[in-house]
């Protein structure tokens, strides 16, 4: 679900999941709220595309509004990613050849290179550092570099997979693979969080 959504935004869409086409009175009746709360959510859902209204009018009065799903709003509610996700790296574990194993994984960190590469900004590899850092804030994954040293630190205070990780550590490796790819320069996971430090610390070699 798009981190920027509150509990309220969430239950609006998956009420249009289940029944398809709602009014303003209808979502005011079912969620106990105000119509012009109502309003206020639905305005904002649909500026960011999630849905959308349809007018209808019979006779002479005012015209009525009904609200429905957008595909993108479809995409956004009943998704199960984290099973599916945990599913496929089960298969992955299962994979007893490490050359195998270890080309799958950087296979998987080059296409998530693709993702993300157009908005990794800069010249010098600090400058992408810096990029990379601001990035991962953006996807609410809090991350600090540190370059009193020879060579600048990423920090990242929080895992992008907790589940991944805590039942296979190839993750941080893949984790490192995209990093170096992103930065052009080879990486090494200094520390990890899994250790019980507090943050996982990826320096240059």
């Amino acid at each position: 679900m798009n981190r920027d959504m509150i509990p309220s935004d969430i239950a609006l869409l998956d009420l249009l999941r289940k029944r398809d086409r709602m009014s303003v009175a209808e979502f005011a009746t079912i969620m106990d709220v105000t119509a012009t709360a109502v309003r206020q959510r639905l305005t904002r859902l649909m500026a960011q595309g999630y849905i959308e209204r349809s007018t209808s009018k019979s006779g002479r009065g005012r015209p009525s509004h009904r609200y429905s799903l957008t595909s993108r709003g479809r995409r956004q509610t009943g998704a199960n990613f984290g099973d599916l996700a945990i599913a496929l790296w089960q298969e992955i574990r299962e994979i007893s050849d490490p050359e195998v194993k270890r080309g799958l994984l950087q296979r998987i960190a080059k296409r998530l290179v693709e993702q993300y590469s157009d908005q990794i900004k800069g010249e010098s590899v600090e400058e992408r550092l810096h990029s990379l850092r601001d990035l991962l804030g953006e996807r609410s994954i809090p991350a600090s570099v540190d370059d009193r040293g020879n060579l600048p630190v990423l920090n990242m205070w929080a895992c992008p997979y907790p589940e991944l990780a805590e039942q296979d550590r190839s993750i941080c490796a893949m984790e490192g693979m995209m990093i170096a790819e992103l930065l052009g320069e080879s990486v090494r996971l200094e520390q990890c969080r899994l250790d019980e430090g507090n943050c996982c610390t990826f320096e240059l070699n």
